[in-house]
Protein backbone atom coordinates (compact mmCIF):
# COMPACT_ATOMS: atom_id res chain seq x y z
CA UNK A 1 0.00 0.00 0.00
CA UNK A 2 1.23 3.28 -1.15
CA UNK A 3 0.37 6.46 1.13
CA UNK A 4 0.29 9.97 0.17
CA UNK A 5 2.41 11.86 2.17
CA UNK A 6 0.98 15.23 2.01
CA UNK A 7 -1.58 14.62 3.95
CA UNK A 8 0.57 12.83 6.71
CA UNK A 9 0.17 14.41 10.24
CA UNK A 10 1.20 14.06 14.07
CA UNK A 11 -0.98 11.61 15.68
CA UNK A 12 -2.62 10.25 11.93
CA UNK A 13 -2.66 6.12 12.78
CA UNK A 14 -1.31 3.89 10.26
CA UNK A 15 -3.69 0.98 8.83
CA UNK A 16 -2.58 -2.11 11.18
CA UNK A 17 -0.92 -4.93 9.63
CA UNK A 18 -1.85 -8.42 10.64
CA UNK A 19 1.25 -11.11 10.25
CA UNK A 20 0.23 -14.76 10.75
CA UNK A 21 3.08 -16.02 13.25
CA UNK A 22 3.82 -19.81 11.68
CA UNK A 23 6.72 -22.03 12.17
CA UNK A 24 6.97 -21.62 8.57
CA UNK A 25 7.87 -17.72 9.35
CA UNK A 26 9.75 -18.17 12.25
CA UNK A 27 12.55 -21.00 10.82
CA UNK A 28 12.67 -19.10 7.53
CA UNK A 29 13.68 -15.73 9.29
CA UNK A 30 16.08 -17.03 11.46
CA UNK A 31 17.61 -19.20 8.52
CA UNK A 32 17.67 -16.13 6.62
CA UNK A 33 19.38 -13.94 9.01
CA UNK A 34 22.27 -17.14 9.87
CA UNK A 35 20.76 -17.05 13.13
CA UNK A 36 20.72 -20.44 13.92
CA UNK A 37 20.40 -20.92 17.99
CA UNK A 38 17.96 -23.63 18.66
CA UNK A 39 15.24 -21.85 20.35
CA UNK A 40 14.21 -21.02 16.67
CA UNK A 41 13.99 -23.75 14.67
CA UNK A 42 14.05 -26.65 17.10
CA UNK A 43 10.71 -27.20 19.46
CA UNK A 44 12.19 -30.23 21.55
CA UNK A 45 15.50 -28.02 22.95
CA UNK A 46 13.25 -24.95 22.57
CA UNK A 47 11.30 -26.50 25.31
CA UNK A 48 14.73 -27.67 27.38
CA UNK A 49 15.41 -23.98 27.58
CA UNK A 50 12.00 -22.89 29.53
CA UNK A 51 10.32 -21.81 26.11
CA UNK A 52 6.39 -23.45 25.17
CA UNK A 53 7.94 -23.64 21.66
CA UNK A 54 10.28 -21.89 19.26
CA UNK A 55 10.08 -18.04 18.76
CA UNK A 56 10.76 -15.47 16.38
CA UNK A 57 14.40 -13.68 16.31
CA UNK A 58 15.23 -10.28 16.54
CA UNK A 59 15.95 -10.13 13.02
CA UNK A 60 12.45 -10.94 11.57
CA UNK A 61 10.85 -9.00 13.65
CA UNK A 62 13.23 -5.84 12.33
CA UNK A 63 12.62 -6.75 8.87
CA UNK A 64 8.89 -7.03 9.39
CA UNK A 65 8.89 -3.43 11.38
CA UNK A 66 10.61 -2.12 8.37
CA UNK A 67 8.13 -4.08 5.51
CA UNK A 68 4.88 -2.21 7.62
CA UNK A 69 6.45 1.23 7.21
CA UNK A 70 7.62 0.83 3.36
CA UNK A 71 4.63 -0.52 2.85
CA UNK A 72 2.80 2.22 3.60
CA UNK A 73 4.84 5.18 2.50
CA UNK A 74 5.62 3.83 -0.49
CA UNK A 75 8.16 2.22 -2.86
CA UNK A 76 10.34 6.01 -2.34
CA UNK A 77 10.63 5.30 1.15
CA UNK A 78 14.13 4.61 2.79
CA UNK A 79 14.78 3.84 6.74
CA UNK A 80 16.95 5.80 7.76
CA UNK A 81 16.38 4.65 11.67
CA UNK A 82 14.69 1.39 12.96
CA UNK A 83 14.89 1.10 17.26
CA UNK A 84 13.41 -1.45 18.54
CA UNK A 85 12.59 -3.06 21.94
CA UNK A 86 10.88 -7.12 22.02
CA UNK A 87 8.69 -7.67 24.86
CA UNK A 88 6.66 -10.96 24.94
CA UNK A 89 7.50 -13.79 22.61
CA UNK A 90 5.89 -14.64 18.88
CA UNK A 91 5.07 -18.19 19.12
CA UNK A 92 3.70 -20.45 16.37
CA UNK A 93 -0.05 -20.15 15.84
CA UNK A 94 -0.36 -16.32 17.01
CA UNK A 95 -1.02 -13.39 15.19
CA UNK A 96 1.07 -10.17 15.52
CA UNK A 97 -0.88 -6.81 14.38
CA UNK A 98 1.39 -4.14 14.12
CA UNK A 99 0.09 -0.32 14.28
CA UNK A 100 1.43 3.12 13.96
CA UNK A 101 1.34 6.58 14.68
CA UNK A 102 2.86 9.09 12.89
CA UNK A 103 4.93 11.21 15.38
CA UNK A 104 7.11 13.60 13.32
CA UNK A 105 6.46 15.01 9.47
CA UNK A 106 9.35 17.35 8.51
CA UNK A 107 10.29 18.72 4.90
CA UNK A 108 14.12 18.93 4.63
CA UNK A 109 15.03 21.26 1.25
CA UNK A 110 13.14 22.56 -1.05
CA UNK A 111 12.27 21.49 -4.31
CA UNK A 112 12.89 23.10 -7.58
CA UNK A 113 15.47 25.28 -9.83
CA UNK A 114 18.13 25.73 -7.44
CA UNK A 115 16.49 23.94 -4.57
CA UNK A 116 17.56 20.77 -4.78
CA UNK A 117 15.03 18.08 -4.03
CA UNK A 118 12.70 18.24 -1.27
CA UNK A 119 12.83 15.69 1.06
CA UNK A 120 10.38 14.30 3.75
CA UNK A 121 11.56 12.94 6.61
CA UNK A 122 8.71 10.35 8.95
CA UNK A 123 8.79 9.57 11.93
CA UNK A 124 6.30 6.87 13.48
CA UNK A 125 5.73 4.86 16.67
CA UNK A 126 5.70 1.17 16.23
CA UNK A 127 3.56 -1.62 18.08
CA UNK A 128 3.82 -5.10 17.57
CA UNK A 129 0.76 -7.04 19.45
CA UNK A 130 0.37 -10.61 20.12
CA UNK A 131 -2.44 -12.78 22.34
CA UNK A 132 0.12 -12.52 24.99
CA UNK A 133 1.41 -8.61 24.77
CA UNK A 134 2.91 -6.06 23.28
CA UNK A 135 5.94 -8.24 20.81
CA UNK A 136 8.37 -5.01 19.77
CA UNK A 137 7.67 -1.77 20.36
CA UNK A 138 9.66 0.83 18.56
CA UNK A 139 10.37 4.40 16.22
CA UNK A 140 11.26 4.33 12.74
CA UNK A 141 12.42 6.90 10.30
CA UNK A 142 12.16 7.18 7.38
CA UNK A 143 12.63 9.67 4.59
CA UNK A 144 10.79 9.80 1.06
CA UNK A 145 10.64 12.43 -1.86
CA UNK A 146 8.44 15.31 -1.25
CA UNK A 147 5.22 15.07 -3.27
CA UNK A 148 4.48 18.67 -5.03
CA UNK A 149 6.11 20.20 -1.83
CA UNK A 150 4.02 19.27 0.32
CA UNK A 151 4.62 17.67 3.37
Amino acid sequence: MSSNTSVLRPGDNLPPLEIPVTRTLIVAGAIASRDYQDVHHDAELAKEKGSPDIFMNILTTNGLVGRYITDHLGPGATLRKVAIRLGAPNYPGDTMTLTGTVEQVEQVGRAGPGGGAATVTVTVEVVGANSIGKHVTGTVTATLPARGGHI
